[in-house]
């Protein structure tokens, strides 16, 4: 959206260094939240918790110091698809502090492995996190079938349900029948997303200011109508 930047970083490692740092900050993190949560029930072993610790602390230190440096070399120029460079052009202390991320990073795989092997003495129990929904009321891990018997369910949360019937667990929230309210219909997000537009369009004509304050205007008047209009 910004063409001198475009062009700067384009086929730079700042692409990869982008990349990256959304994928794997966004993505293998929380796959291996999800690994850690869902392994008890899958399995019926329990991961590690200190062993967890150590993991995440060496993925996070290890993701930052691997890819978060990738952004400086790309707007220095470095390119991307290369194996090799020369000496001289400022990139080595960069690339140094990547090959120690990586190795970080390596290493907080080994954790991860060694706390899937080191799991497998520990059996979990049926619910380790206390959940709220049905699937932790079955044995983990699970059997052929789910339930034997259909079960009955009165609120959003059984599990708190039942175990706040024994005076433990937390208040569930109740289902009380009715439809979830929304708002009415309205134009006012038409009016505010001309109102960017026209915002717009005055940068792209020179920044020409009353363009872009009539623009500014009308993306005003569409948010404050539309927080303000009357619910039916």
């Amino acid at each position: 959206s910004v063409p001198p930047a475009d062009l700067q970083q384009t086929d730079t490692y700042f692409v990869v260094a982008h990349f990256h740092y959304v994928l794997f900050g966004g993505s293998v993190l929380a796959l291996f939240g999800g690994a850690y949560y869902w392994f008890p029930k899958m399995f019926g072993r329990m991961l590690g918790d200190g062993l967890g610790k150590v993991h995440f602390w060496l993925t996070f230190i290890g993701m930052n110091l691997t890819f978060f440096p990738m952004h400086f070399l790309g707007l220095n120029g470095m390119p991307r698809r290369v194996y090799t460079y020369p000496d001289g052009l400022g990139f080595e202390l960069w690339n140094r502090i990547e090959t120690i991320g990586s190795l970080v990073l390596g290493a907080s795989f080994l954790v991860f492995i060694y706390n899937i092997i080191k799991s497998w003495r520990t059996t979990a129990p049926a619910d380790p996190w206390e959940g709220a929904t049905l699937e932790w009321a079955i044995p983990s891990p699970p059997q052929e079938f789910n339930f034997p018997a259909l079960p009955s369910v009165y609120s959003r949360d059984p599990l708190w349900e039942q175990r706040r019937m024994h005076g433990e667990g937390p208040e569930p929230k109740r289902m009380s029948g009715e439809g979830i309210h929304l708002p009415n219909p309205s134009f006012w997000p038409v009016v505010t997303a001309l109102g960017l537009a026209v915002f717009f369009v005055g940068f792209l004509l020179g920044v020409n200011l009353w363009v872009i304050l009539a623009g500014g205007g009308i993306v005003a008047l569409g948010i404050f109508a539309w927080a303000f209009e009357p619910a039916g």
